[in-house]
């Protein structure tokens, strides 16, 4: 079995190997619009997973998918050619929705920009449910205390009142 750190180079040079092959080598017009955008190899170097995306409708893309399989064989030998294994992987071919999960979230975050606009807008309008200062104080405003009005005997005195009534705490 070989390491993960050759498959993953293999896997880099197996999705540049196809995509040059795509655009020299097959001369099927259902092709010309895709892009490789990543390959994956077993860690037993057997097989590989060629992710592609092709932008246009289910159309194109069910022909594009349709000439990949017809191409594949081509695709393989080319492989075959330009790697350094004893043995050339298969080659699966799976539309890759990164492009379609993207749009999908570019959507939601319109959506959520939109509705936090509305709460801005509303938050502007909003006027406090009760009065403008809730937190009222027993201390009159004109009362100033400073350092002078707290003794010891004031300390004196709470310490007098945190022991129980048999005079122990």
């Amino acid at each position: 079995m070989a390491d993960p750190a050759r498959a993953a180079k293999m896997a880099q040079r197996i999705k540049v190997v196809v995509a040059e092959a795509l655009g020299r080598k097959v001369k099927d017009p259902r092709l010309e619009g895709i892009t490789v955008t990543d390959a994956r190899v077993t860690n037993d170097l057997q097989h590989a997973t060629i992710y592609y995306t092709v932008f246009g409708d289910q159309a194109v893309q069910a022909d594009a998918a349709k000439g990949l399989e017809k191409a594949k064989g081509v695709l393989r030998q080319e492989v075959g050619r330009n790697i350094t294994a004893r043995l050339t992987p298969t080659l699966e071919f799976v539309a890759d929705q990164i492009p379609v999960n993207a749009s999908n979230l570019e959507e939601l975050l319109r959506e959520a920009k939109r509705r936090d606009a509305e709460v801005a807008a509303l938050a502007e309008k909003a006027k406090h449910a009760g009065e403008a200062d809730p937190y009222k104080t027993d201390v009159q405003p004109d009362v100033d205390l400073d350092e002078d009005d707290f003794d010891e005997e004031d300390l004196e005195f709470s310490r007098a009142d945190d022991l129980d009534e048999d005079q122990s705490k």
